[in-house]
This record gives C-alpha cells, sequence and structure tokens, in this order.
C-alpha cells in the first residue's frame, strides 16, 4: 500500500508541474487582479469533460494578508446570478426533460397569481431567455417585507415590454422561474435543487444558507463600516427572499463549479457518458430564440463583436459554442463544447476594490485574460 501511495504522490506532483508551467498565463492574468485592486481573493478552475486540469488560489479573503487563502476544494463563494444557470435553469431543464414542466406554458398555469393583461402571454421559455417584457430590476427587498409579502411583490411587479419582442434581464425573470419550478415539483426550490441537480451531480459543498460552522469557510462579499460580511447571499433581493432565490443565493466551491460544468459538457458532447440530462434537454438549453439576443435558456452566450471594441464576454477568443454566466459578486464560468473545455474563475470583487467604478472594466479585461490563456494553455488558441 505504502508504495502504491508514494507512485501517486510522485504522478500528483508531476501533473501539478506540468499544470503550473502550462497555466503560468492563466495565473499572471489571476494575479494582476490581485496586484490592480480589484479584488483581494480568486480561485481558478479550467478543465475538460472528463478531467480537471488546473485548479489553484490567489490572494487572501481579504486585504489582510493574516485572513484566509481560498482553495478551490473548500473555500465558499456566493456565486450571485451564477445561480440563474447552477440551480434555475437546471433544475427547469431536468423537470422539463421528465415531463414535469412545459418551456411554452403560461407561467400561469403555475402561478395563478401571475396572471392579467400582456402577462397571459408570458411563457415559462420567456423568463429563462429574458423576453419575458418585465423590467431589469425591483427593489423588492424595500420596506423590510415578509418573505410572503417579497414573494407577493415579485408575482405583481407589472411587465414594461411586449412580451417575446425583445431580451431585457432581469433578475425577476429567475425569482419567478424558481416559484414556478417549486409549483411544477410541489416542492420547496432548495430541496428541489439539492435532489436535481447539487446531489447527482456530486456537488456536495454546493448550499443554499450556510449553517455557522460553514460560515467561516465563506469569502467575504463586502466590507461595511470597516467590517468583513460573508457567508450570507450579498444581493439583498435574494437575502429578503430567505436566502433562496432563482436570482442569487447558491454558495459552492471551485471544484464543485466545475464538476458542474463537466456535466453539462458530457451532456452536450459525449450523451453516452451522462445519466443527468440527455442530449436533447441540453442542446434544446443552450439555443437562442430570434428575439433572445445572447440569451438561452438561463446560459448567454457572447457577442463576438462588442460595439465597444473590447473582449467578447469569454475572452477575445470565445466561439459561437460558448456559453457561461457571470454573477455580479465577481464569479464567472464558461463552458465550450465544440473545444471541450470550461473555466471556473470566482473572485470576491465586490469586497472593498481599490477602485469601484473601475473595478467592472477591470474585471472584464482580466476575465478575458483568464479565458483566453486558459484556452492557449490546452491547445485551443485563437
Amino acid at each position: 500500500m505504502i508504495p502504491l501511495l508514494l507512485l501517486l504522490v510522485a504522478a500528483a506532483s508531476s501533473l501539478h508541474a506540468q499544470s503550473s508551467a502550462a497555466f503560468r498565463a492563466v495565473d499572471a492574468a489571476v494575479e494582476e487582479g490581485i496586484r490592480l485592486g480589484t479584488y483581494p481573493a480568486a480561485v481558478v478552475v479550467v478543465g475538460r469533460r472528463d478531467s480537471v486540469l488546473h485548479a489553484k488560489g490567489f490572494g487572501h479573503f481579504t486585504w489582510s494578508n493574516g485572513t484566509s487563502r481560498p482553495d478551490p476544494r473548500t473555500s465558499l463563494w456566493d456565486i450571485a446570478s451564477l445561480s440563474k444557470v447552477v440551480a434555475t435553469a437546471s433544475a427547469v431543464a431536468t423537470l422539463v426533460q421528465r415531463g414535469q414542466l412545459d418551456l411554452e406554458a403560461p407561467v400561469s398555469r403555475y402561478l395563478t397569481d401571475f396572471a392579467g393583461g400582456s402577462k397571459d402571454q408570458v411563457t415559462v421559455r420567456m423568463l429563462l431567455d429574458h423576453t419575458s417584457g418585465l423590467p431589469a430590476y425591483s427593489p423588492i427587498h424595500r420596506g423590510q417585507p415578509t418573505l410572503a409579502a417579497a414573494r407577493s411583490k415579485v408575482l405583481t411587479v407589472p411587465l414594461t415590454r411586449t412580451p417575446g419582442r425583445e431580451a431585457l434581464y432581469s433578475d425577476l425573470n429567475a425569482m419567478l422561474a424558481a416559484m414556478v419550478v417549486e409549483s411544477a415539483a410541489g416542492a420547496p426550490f432548495a430541496d428541489v435543487t439539492r435532489r436535481e441537480v447539487f446531489e447527482p451531480l456530486g456537488m456536495r459543498a454546493t448550499l443554499w444558507k450556510l449553517p455557522s460552522p460553514d460560515q467561516t469557510r465563506a469569502v467575504p462579499t463586502a466590507r461595511v463600516s470597516g467590517r468583513s460580511i460573508g457567508g450570507v447571499v450579498n444581493d439583498l433581493n435574494a437575502r429578503t427572499l430567505g436566502g433562496v432565490a432563482g436570482h442569487a443565493g447558491v454558495f459552492s466551491t471551485g471544484l464543485d463549479l466545475g464538476r458542474f460544468a463537466q456535466s453539462w459538457l458530457r451532456a452536450l458532447g459525449t450523451p453516452e457518458a451522462t445519466t443527468w440530462l440527455t442530449t436533447a434537454t441540453a442542446t434544446r438549453f443552450t439555443e437562442r430564440g430570434l428575439t433572445s439576443g445572447t440569451r438561452a435558456l438561463g446560459w448567454d452566450t457572447p457577442n463576438l463583436s462588442p460595439d465597444d471594441g473590447g473582449p467578447a464576454l469569454y475572452g477575445w477568443c470565445a466561439t459561437s459554442t460558448t456559453l457561461g454566466h457571470t454573477g455580479w459578486t465577481g464569479t464567472l464560468l464558461w463552458l465550450d463544447p465544440a473545444s471541450d473545455i470550461f473555466v471556473v474563475f470566482l473572485t470576491n470583487r465586490s469586497y472593498a476594490p481599490r477602485n469601484e467604478k473601475r473595478s467592472f472594466d477591470q474585471i472584464r479585461m482580466i476575465r478575458a485574460k483568464v479565458s483566453d490563456a486558459a484556452r492557449s494553455a490546452v491547445g485551443k488558441g485563437c
């Protein structure tokens, strides 16, 4: 047993050495964000559908070197809007596959209080591709409503555009989609996502509403009056909705999100290797509609020629087959089934960046550099 263990350790050390050499440009790009003051902490995970090629943590939980160093295996991140694909769209996909939920059905079939006027035309699909006609934002948290009152406020937000005409990204769509999931499955949203997504994909560290012992592993996402805030969802609307909402609230690790990306890559690229989503279902959720712009069902795809001349959402080397999402706290996940690669890049950009206004532009450029360097490292550069 001991000689075998030594061989495994030696092999792991050799792989790490090779990985470190191939991914130096990735590491340099992540470290640039820390040097610029964009975020104090980060992890990056790069892999293929059947393997993890690089996983590493950078910096510290806060700007103090005395705080913890993030770890891709154990550090928990408020993944913000990545929740829209990791939890909401994925849960919808499993229910659609099983015939429990109809994408083309009106939302009012599942949520009777979401009805009247143009709302009767809004379908479940429109919630996922952001063509519902709902406004970009509504302060559900204002007035500190009870959970029941907050859910009622979500249901009664009026439309501002004709349903199906064009896409406008809105957290409200995902909030409602989560409620649709609850209605269709007959169970609380947290239970459905755990049963249908987290557990089948082996995402054992992924959860909602962190218990007290796990909060010490949570990377802080804000600093208020000199105090670091972490372990509770950053988004105020999600917090008002009990910490479990379709648009935000999931906490996860870098490697758990890698497992999630691998599951989608297998479903899209090697149908015989998956027992979760069929290729037909997975493909259906990655297709853009005629009026949804870059939006697929939950997923976003890159505009390969941004009007400002900057990089596409997932780098200058992003392709038309790339799918992904970003999160306000500083999170990113994308995958490309045609190139068989995924990238998970998690930061806490929302934690006291040195220049708040510039941090969004800075992280856009850093994400592009990380993404392109990862493609180059696996031989899939521009």
